[in-house]
């Protein structure tokens, strides 16, 4: 019984406490009572704190659309961050792609130019897949995390205390009113009850000591949480440049993986290199070119090659250097795998198709089309 008196005492003096703030907060937006004004110092460490929060919250989502495009991807990793759950790894667009032109070269055959260009593309649209996801995982750790935790640690605790400041600030106003309508009241009937009215006027001024105690604690408490915001930029610039750091090795790796890339498209035979759009005569090369083959356009738009500067070696038994233009995965058994820029030893063998020699190195031995090569003086 005397708990539940003490919680109906407690509900009640809440509410009454409720009320005098609604009460005096009213009749501050209607002008009818004055307000106790923060110093400038506070006043302005609370916009720093609202504008650090404000714009955080703004790079930090927008990080996250740059990092991952793809909103329904957003909202899923959203869902399984709050339920503390791993979320499902993902193949990435650059990997997809990666992965469909590798399958459309295996389709087309590894041994064509377009075939193998394809594979050779695709393989490096999943390295950069990797880089991004590597991208990816330490922005979230090394900058998102950070922006995050501010805003859901840090921020929370200021906003939490800015709040109690302000109920602690309408709570000294009320009391100031009341301690001015309380002198008020004694002027008017200074005869009438004085010893009443006098004991008014001195509770109102131990409430108004209180509320005042209250409130300037309260003050020192959120000026101590608002100049740590500057701390916090200065963490954040740490994560920036851990971010800016992680964009840097992202597209350096990537500028690097294209960089091979175009290197091994460009030391394909240039016939393979003609615009399918182009009705232009190709260039039919001389007959001193060290590159094995002759071009020329078929009906179809394709290019095809011919062992025009290859005969003597076709007809005879000796051999030659050549040097790998670009790779070359064999097919059998039968065949001879080649990496770009490798020489190897070519030489021709009676009744082979004329789109093939036969390669040596060192003690393998196997076929090699003519189109990855290039003779060497």
């Amino acid at each position: 019984m005397n708990m539940m008196d003490f919680n109906v005492k407690k509900f009640a003096a809440d509410a009454g406490t409720f009320l005098s703030r609604a009460v005096q907060f009213t009749e501050e937006k209607l002008g009818q009572a004055e307000k106790t004004e923060l110093d400038a110092h506070l006043e302005n460490l609370l916009s720093k704190a609202e504008c650090t929060k404000i714009w955080t919250e703004k790079i930090m989502k927008q990080t996250e659309v740059l990092l991952q495009p793809n909103p329904n991807a957003r909202i899923e990793e959203f869902v399984y961050e709050k339920l503390d759950r791993k979320a499902p790894s993902r193949v990435n667009n650059p990997e997809l792609l990666g992965q469909y032109m590798i399958d459309a070269g295996t389709e087309f055959g590894p041994g064509t130019a377009y075939g193998n260009a394809l594979i050779k593309c695709g393989e490096t649209q999943k390295r950069i897949g990797t880089a991004d996801r590597e991208l990816i995982q330490t922005a979230a750790l090394n900058f998102l995390t950070p922006l995050r935790n501010f805003i859901e640690g840090d921020y929370k605790t200021i906003a939490k205390e800015r709040k109690l400041l302000q109920n602690k600030r309408l709570d000294l106003d009320a009391a100031k009113t009341r301690l001015k309508k309380a002198k008020a009241a004694e002027t008017r009937a200074s005869q009438l009850n004085s010893a009443h009215l006098e004991g008014d006027n001195i509770m109102s001024e131990q409430e108004l000591r209180i509320t005042q105690s209250e409130f300037d604690r309260q003050a020192e408490i959120t000026r101590l949480l608002l100049e740590g915001i500057s701390s916090t930029h200065a963490h954040h610039l740490r994560c920036l440049n851990d971010f800016v750091e992680a964009q840097m090795t992202y597209y350096a790796q990537c500028y690097q993986y294209m960089l091979d890339l175009q290197k091994q498209l460009g030391s394909f035979p240039s016939s393979y290199h003609s615009n399918n759009n182009q009705t232009s005569v190709v260039p039919v090369p001389s007959a001193s070119s060290n590159v094995i083959g002759s071009s020329a356009m078929t009906s179809s738009g394709l290019v095809m090659t011919s062992p025009s500067n290859l005969i003597d070696l076709k007809e005879g038994s000796g051999s030659r250097k050549a040097r790998v233009l670009y790779d070359y995965d064999a097919a059998n058994s039968s065949e001879l795998s080649l990496l770009a820029d490798e020489v190897i030893t070519v030489f021709s063998v009676v009744g082979m198709d004329s789109d093939w020699l036969m390669g040596e190195r060192g003690n393998q031995k196997g076929r090699v089309p003519i189109t990855y090569l290039e003779l060497l003086n």
